[in-house]
């Protein structure tokens, strides 16, 4: 069978090819929403009312959780996978749980923020609470970024961004009534 020659691109489709961001894998995607989910549940949880402040704890914490739950969510996937096919090997295993850095990278500004909070400088509640709206914000753009980086238009990118905001919010009020 011969080789197909590709197609022409028309300058407006080699314009939009330009514009339009190179796609992210489905696991970027899934680790950075839950990272960023996972990560404003715990800073919330950690700042408890009438408790002493210590935000390098809750730091130290939520980057631990954000490492376990990428190291289990890999593993998980390890599992999976050997008990559908045989298995592969530790270095597989390893490969997968690595790849789930997306988790603790989408936790590391929540981090920052409570690593900068510190007295009479910023209050750790401060830190929380700019920490759930920053969160909630960049699940907004990463809504938005996904759908423009699969060809959707304005309307459903916009659509999609406001789904990922109201994760965030759901975050902020449960944070809210809690405390």
């Amino acid at each position: 069978m011969p080789d197909r020659e590709p197609r022409p691109r028309t300058p407006a489709a080699e314009a939009v090819r330009r514009v339009r961001p190179r796609r992210p894998t489905e696991v970027t995607l899934f680790s950075g929403v839950y990272g960023l989910v996972m990560a404003g549940a715990m800073a919330a949880a950690l700042d408890s009312p009438g408790e002493a402040p210590d935000p390098g704890s809750d730091a130290l914490w939520v980057l631990l959780t954000a490492v376990a739950s990428a190291a289990a969510h890999g593993y998980a996937h390890v599992v999976a996978h050997r008990a559908s096919s045989g298995g592969r090997g530790a270095r597989a295993g390893l490969r997968a749980m690595a790849a789930e850095w997306p988790v603790v990278a989408a936790a590391a500004p929540t981090v920052v923020l409570l690593l900068f909070a510190v007295p009479p400088l910023w209050r750790e509640e401060t830190a929380v609470d700019t920490a759930l709206v920053l969160n909630a914000l960049l699940l907004t753009g990463w809504g938005v970024w996904t759908a423009w980086s699969a060809g959707r238009g304005r309307g459903a990118c916009l659509r999609a961004g406001a789904a990922d905001l109201v994760i965030g919010l759901v975050i902020i009020l449960a944070n809210a009534v809690i405390k």
